[in-house]
Order: structure tokens, then C-alpha cells, then sequence
């Protein structure tokens, strides 16, 4: 006798091509979130310029004026924009991905679908927000006359590492969400404590100039520390992507090829948790 396996459903891997037949439901979902968070706003779509531009005011007062943080010889304003673009992308993932499928219920409970798509939807709204603040980066760099140099062919490799790590962190947090309720009100104090954790507002020379070796592997064991260092190196030749950032960007590896491992195996009894 023989017994059929359906090797698909039980791999520790999602299974792409089921993703990918079922496109038309992550599109719906994504479009509707895109809606749903602009839908009855003043500003509309403005606010995807708004929040960059509030950080970005915040932080030049803070470290630019009153630390007088340096940063060679890059404008500070362009310099905080450059990690504020990315951050911003960083942490509207992990700030929705945490209760989504959760928040989703009611279409898990009633129909078979892979869950995945849930939080990766999220990830694809926040591609729009992503989209404003790099054009924000854009106009300053025009605004200030600086020119990208040849490293600026690595910038998309490093806004790809920064996208699979927000997807990484994200999926791991709706994963754990689901059997630990309470994390989702942990996720805000992770965000906020992560953006003076990551160099968005200072340089990485800060740190490893003058904390000790042990500390600097510490802080680079937060994924976007390099990522966010590497990204600014490639726009504006400012930072060292090497060293311990490599650290940060193995770090990343780990967490996005686990966070899938990790989800796929809450995935078949997600029905009966939510």
C-alpha cells in the first residue's frame, strides 16, 4: 500500500508556487489596506511625506543642532533622510505585520489560503511610503548638489537586504503573535528603541570608535545597523559597509530564512489559535 505525501504541504518551506497562485488575494488585500489607511484623512497620501519629514526636523534639532552629531562633509539633513527612509519602511512593517493575522481572522477561520500572504501584504503597502521617502532623498540630494558616486550600484542590493530583513522581523512577530497576544503591545517600545539602537540619526563611528569590541558586536547583531550603514555608504560615500556590518547583514539572513521556518510551522494550526 502505497501513501501519498503531499510533500508541498508539509515542507518546512512555504511552497512559492502555492504563493503565487494565490496572487489575486494578496493584490485584494494589499490594495484594501492601502485604502482602508488613507481612506477619510485630510492629507491623504500626504502623510507618507508628513511623518519622514516630522522625523527628520526632530532629529536635525537634536543630534544636528543641540549633539552637533558630525557627519563629514554631508549636509546633516541629507544624512538623517537617507537612514529615516528605510527606518520609516522598517518599522511600519514590524508595526502591522505584529497583529495581522490576528486582525484577519475571520477570512483564516472560513477559507484555506497560505497565511503567509497576510503579513507580506502589509510589507507591500509600505512599499508606497518607501517610494515618497526615497523620492524625499532624491530632492535633498538635488537640493544640496551631491552626487552619488560609483557605489551607488549597491544601493539596491542593500535596500533589498533592508526589505528581507523588515520582512524577516515581520513575519516573526505575527508568527509569535499569535500564540503571545501581549507581544504586539511590545512592538512600539522595539520600534522606538531600535531607532536610537540603528544609525539613523548618528554615524556607526560613533560606536566603534569609542565602546568597547564586545559592545560593537552587540550592536551590530541588530540586523539594520549595517544594512542602514551600507545603504547610506552607497547614496552618499559617507560610513564603512565593512567590518562588523557584515555581522549585522548575516544577522538578517538568519532571521528571514528562520522567520519562514518558524511561521510555516504555526501556519497549519493557525485556524485553531486565532
Amino acid at each position: 500500500m502505497r501513501i501519498h505525501v503531499d510533500a508541498a504541504r508539509w515542507s518546512a518551506l512555504p511552497d512559492l508556487h502555492e504563493l503565487f497562485a494565490h496572487r489575486d488575494l494578496f493584490l485584494t488585500l494589499a490594495i484594501r489596506d492601502l485604502k482602508v489607511r488613507y481612506a477619510q484623512t485630510v492629507l491623504g497620501l500626504a502623510w507618507a511625506v508628513v511623518q519622514p519629514l516630522a522625523t527628520l526636523v526632530i532629529l536635525s534639532l537634536i543630534f544636528g543642532r543641540a549633539v552637533n552629531v558630525s557627519t563629514g562633509d554631508v549636509p546633516y539633513p541629507l544624512f538623517a533622510i537617507a537612514g529615516i527612509s528605510v527606518w520609516s519602511y522598517f518599522a511600519f512593517v514590524l508595526k502591522e505585520s505584529g497583529g495581522s493575522v490576528i486582525g484577519a481572522q475571520e477570512i483564516v477561520r472560513k477559507i484555506w489560503f497560505p497565511r503567509l500572504i497576510i503579513p507580506l501584504s502589509k510589507a507591500a503597502v509600505g512599499i508606497v511610503d518607501l517610494l515618497v521617502a526615497l523620492l524625499m532623498v532624491v530632492v535633498l540630494l538635488a537640493w544640496y548638489g551631491v552626487v552619488p558616486g560609483p557605489q551607488a550600484l549597491y544601493a539596491p542590493l542593500y535596500l533589498l537586504a533592508i526589505i528581507l530583513i523588515a520582512l524577516g522581523l515581520g513575519i516573526w512577530i505575527s508568527a509569535l503573535t499569535i500564540r503571545f497576544r501581549d507581544l504586539q503591545h511590545v512592538v512600539p517600545f522595539i520600534i522606538q528603541f531600535g531607532l536610537f539602537a540603528t544609525p539613523v540619526a548618528y554615524p556607526c563611528s560613533i560606536i566603534t570608535e569609542s565602546l568597547p569590541k564586545w559592545v560593537q558586536v552587540l550592536y551590530f547583531l541588530n540586523p539594520m545597523a549595517g544594512a542602514v550603514e551600507g545603504w547610506r555608504w552607497s547614496l552618499l560615500g559617507v560610513g564603512d559597509p565593512g567590518g562588523l556590518c557584515w555581522l549585522s547583514l548575516g544577522s538578517g539572513l538568519v532571521i528571514f530564512v528562520t522567520s519562514l521556518l518558524g511561521f510555516r510551522s504555526v501556519e497549519r494550526v493557525v485556524a485553531d489559535l486565532v
